[in-house]
C-alpha cells in the first residue's frame, strides 16, 4: 500500500506577492474576489511595498493616519496593482535605458606622435608595455609616454531591447527580513520562501520532528541559472575584469544546489535526504518527482520541495535575448498594435499574438507529508501530488526547440489521473496549467499536443490557464508558480483568464480546449490539475495534482469515517495556528527562520549502534531499514 503525498503547506514569493494562503493567486484574480478577500490581499501588498506601515498591529499611512483595509483599497489600490506582476524593469535591478557596457577604444597620438598622460603608479599595468616610458612625478604620480597605440576599455551605456520582467512587489526586499549579509538574491528568496511555506503548515517544525526519524525528512531545491548576481557566480566571473578581487563566498554561494543547502543548514536543521535535480524550465517538477517517490515508497514522511530563481540580471537578459527568446520593446510594439506606447504589463502573452517570454524571479515551496502523518498530526490538506512524468525529445536538430517528449508526459499523466478519478472525472473535473511561455513556437506546439491528447481521451472544452501571463517565466520555479496557482483554483473555484491578450492567436489549436481571456467562476468542482512544462533541451514534465476534496474522499476511504472525524477535530487547531501566521504576515511580520550557527550537532555525541543511530537534538532515533529488495538472489 503506497502512501499518499499530501500537500500540507505551501508558500513563497513572486511578482504576485506572497503565495501562502493563496494571496499570490488572489492578486491574479483580484477582479473576481469578494471585497473582504480583495482588501485583505491589497493590505498585505501595501505593507510589502512600503506604502503602508504597521504600528501596534494597526495599518497606518506614512503620515501616521490609521487605515482600514477598505481605506487602503480606496487610497492605494491603483499604486499597489501597478507595483506587482510583470512590468517595466525597475532601476533597483538595472537601468534598461542605460545598461552598463564597455567599449574598446584605440589611443594614439596625432600623426604618430607620442601620447602623454599622468596617472598613479599603482594603476600601471603589469608588466609595463614595451612601448611605454614612465617618468616619476611628485608623490605617487607618474607621467606615461605612449609610443605607438594602445587599446583600452571605457565605460559606456546602452539601451536594452528587453525592458520587462516579473519582479517582486516594488520595495519588497527579502534581504531586509533577516541577516542576509553577502547572500545572493536567489538564496535570500530561498530562505524567505521556505519559511513562508513552513509557517503556513500551522504546526511547529519541532512538533513534526517528534513524530519522524531524522532521515525521514527530505529537501529538494535548487536553481538552474545558479546565483548570478554580484554575491555569487556573477561577481566571481566579473571580478578580475573589473579590477577587483574574488571573495571567499562568491564561488560556494553561487552553486545551483545552494537553495537546498541553505534550507537544510539555516531553516530546518535537517540531516535527511537532500538534493537538487535540474531540468531547465521543468526543474520544479523534476524535484517534485523525487519528493513523491520518497513518500510513496515510505523512505521519507516529510518533504520540502521547491525552487528559487533570481535571473533579473543584465547577463541573463543578454543570454536569453541573444537566442531571440525574450519579448523586446519593438516586438511588443508590433504585437500590441504598432503604437508608440508599449504596455509592458502585457509583455507575457501566452497563446496570444506574442514575441517571446518574460524573465521573472520567484521562490516557491510545497510541504508534503504522507497521509498517515497527516492524520496523526491533524495537518491541513491543500491537495496531493500523485505523479510526475518526465520524458526527453529523442534526436534533435535544435537543442532549444520543442520536441515530442511532452506528448508522452501529458498522455501518461492523463492516463494516471483516470485511474484515480475515472474517465468522466478527468473529462469534467480537470484542467491544465500550461507551460504557456509566450513564444510563437510554444503557443502552436503546446496547444497542438494538448488538443491531440484531449481528443485521444475524449475530453471536450478542456480548461487551460497560463500563470506566466501574470508572473512571467521564473525558469526553475516556473512549474512551482503553476502548481501554487492550481491550489488557488481548487480553493476558490476560479480559473484565471489570460488577461494580457485580447484574443487567442489564430494558429493556436483549440478544437478540444477552452481558453478564456477573463476569469471564469467554475460551475463544477475541479479534482485534477495537470501541470505541464516544456523546458529547453528536451526537459518535458507533466505533474498530477489532486484537489483537497478528492484527497479527503480518499482518506475517508482508507481510514474510515470515525478516524477522519477525529482528524478533523485536530485540524481545527492547525488551521487556527496557520491563520495567526497569515494575519501577522499581512502586517509585515514574516518571522523568517534563519538559524545561523544555532543548535549545531556535536559529532562526538552521535550514538552509533548495530540497530540504529541517535542524533543529538532529534527526538526520534534513526533505525536501519530492513532491505529485502534482493532477497530472492541471496542464500
Amino acid at each position: 500500500m503506497s502512501r499518499l503525498p499530501v500537500i500540507v503547506g505551501f508558500g513563497g514569493y513572486n511578482a504576485a506577492g506572497r503565495s501562502s494562503f493563496h494571496h499570490g493567486f488572489r492578486r491574479t484574480v483580484i477582479e473576481s474576489l469578494d471585497a473582504t478577500a480583495r482588501q485583505e490581499t491589497l493590505a498585505g501588498l501595501a505593507v510589502m511595498t512600503k506604502l503602508v506601515k504597521v504600528v501596534d498591529g494597526q495599518f497606518r499611512s506614512s503620515e501616521g493616519e490609521a487605515l482600514s483595509p477598505a481605506d487602503i483599497e480606496r487610497r492605494y489600490a491603483r499604486q499597489i496593482l501597478d507595483s506587482t506582476l510583470v512590468r517595466r524593469i525597475e532601476k533597483s535591478y538595472l537601468d534598461v535605458d542605460a545598461a552598463h557596457w564597455q567599449k574598446n577604444l584605440s589611443l594614439a597620438g596625432p600623426d604618430g606622435a607620442p601620447l602623454t598622460f599622468v596617472t598613479q603608479r599603482k594603476q600601471l599595468p603589469e608588466p609595463l608595455p614595451a612601448s611605454w616610458t614612465v617618468e616619476e612625478l611628485d608623490g605617487n604620480a607618474v607621467r606615461v609616454t605612449l609610443h605607438g597605440s594602445c587599446d583600452v576599455k571605457v565605460d559606456s551605456f546602452r539601451e536594452l531591447p528587453v525592458k520587462s520582467a516579473g519582479q517582486l512587489p516594488s520595495g519588497f526586499e527579502p534581504g531586509e527580513l533577516y541577516n542576509s549579509r553577502f547572500h545572493p538574491r536567489g538564496l535570500q528568496l530561498a530562505v524567505v520562501g521556505a519559511t513562508d511555506a513552513l509557517r503556513s503548515v500551522g504546526i511547529d517544525w519541532s512538533t513534526i520532528l517528534e513524530q519522524v526519524a531524522p532521515d525521514e525528512v527530505a529537501v529538494f531545491s535548487g536553481s538552474i541559472m545558479s546565483q548570478l548576481d554580484e554575491h555569487g557566480f556573477g561577481g566571481m566571473l566579473q571580478s578580475r575584469l573589473k579590477g577587483g578581487r574574488v571573495s571567499s563566498k562568491q564561488c560556494p554561494l553561487g552553486l545551483n544546489t545552494m537553495p537546498a543547502d541553505f534550507i537544510n543548514a539555516y531553516v530546518l536543521g535537517s540531516v535527511g535526504t537532500t538534493g537538487s535535480v535540474t531540468g531547465a524550465c521543468a526543474t520544479f517538477l523534476y524535484n517534485l518527482q523525487k519528493g513523491i517517490d520518497l513518500i510513496t515508497s515510505g523512505r521519507a514522511r516529510v518533504v520540502l520541495v521547491g525552487n528559487s530563481e533570481a535571473p533579473i540580471t543584465q547577463e541573463c537578459i543578454d543570454g536569453y535575448g541573444a537566442m531571440s527568446a525574450l519579448a523586446t520593446e519593438d516586438g511588443l510594439r508590433s504585437v500590441q498594435g504598432g503604437g508608440e506606447e508599449v504596455d509592458f504589463r502585457r509583455a507575457s502573452r501566452p497563446f496570444g499574438e506574442n514575441c517571446g517570454f518574460t524573465l521573472a524571479e520567484s521562490s516557491q515551496y510545497l510541504v508534503l507529508m504522507d497521509d498517515a502523518l497527516v492524520m496523526e498530526l491533524g495537518a491541513d490538506i491543500h491537495g496531493a501530488a500523485t505523479d510526475v512524468f518526465i520524458n526527453a525529445d529523442g534526436f534533435k536538430k535544435s537543442i532549444s526547440a520543442p520536441g515530442p517528449g511532452n506528448y508522452l508526459t501529458l498522455a501518461k499523466a492523463v492516463a494516471s489521473a483516470i485511474q484515480l478519478v475515472g474517465l468522466e472525472g478527468v473529462r469534467r473535473h480537470s484542467f491544465v496549467h500550461a507551460h504557456g511561455s509566450s513564444t510563437p513556437a510554444n503557443r502552436v506546439t503546446e496547444s497542438e499536443l494538448l488538443d491531440r491528447v484531449a481528443a485521444a481521451f475524449g475530453i471536450e472544452d478542456w480548461p487551460l490557464v497560463a500563470v506566466k501571463a501574470f508572473v512571467g517565466h521564473s525558469l526553475a520555479a516556473a512549474s512551482a508558480d503553476q502548481a501554487v496557482s492550481a491550489l488557488g483554483t481548487f480553493h476558490y473555484g476560479i480559473l484565471p483568464g489570460i488577461k494580457t491578450i485580447d484574443r487567442v492567436a489564430d494558429d493556436v489549436h483549440r478544437e478540444h480546449l477552452s481558453i478564456a481571456t477573463q476569469d471564469r467562476q467554475l460551475d463544477r468542482p475541479m479534482d485534477v490539475c495537470f501541470v505541464n512544462s516544456k523546458g529547453f533541451g528536451g526537459n518535458n514534465a507533466t505533474g498530477v495534482l489532486l484537489s483537497p476534496r478528492k484527497v479527503e474522499q480518499m482518506l475517508r476511504k482508507r481510514y474510515g469515517e470515525a478516524a477522519f472525524a477525529a482528524y478533523q477535530a485536530k485540524r481545527e487547531a492547525t488551521r487556527a495556528a496557520a491563520r495567526r501566521y497569515d494575519e501577522q504576515a499581512i502586517r509585515g511580520q514574516f518571522d523568517i527562520i534563519y538559524n545561523f550557527g544555532h543548535d549545531m550537532i556535536d559529532e562526538q555525541a552521535i550514538e552509533l549502534g548495530a540497530d540504529g543511530i541517535r542524533v543529538p537534538g532529534f527526538p526520534q532515533p534513526l533505525r536501519y531499514r530492513k532491505d529485502e529488495r534482493f532477497s530472492d538472489m541471496l542464500d
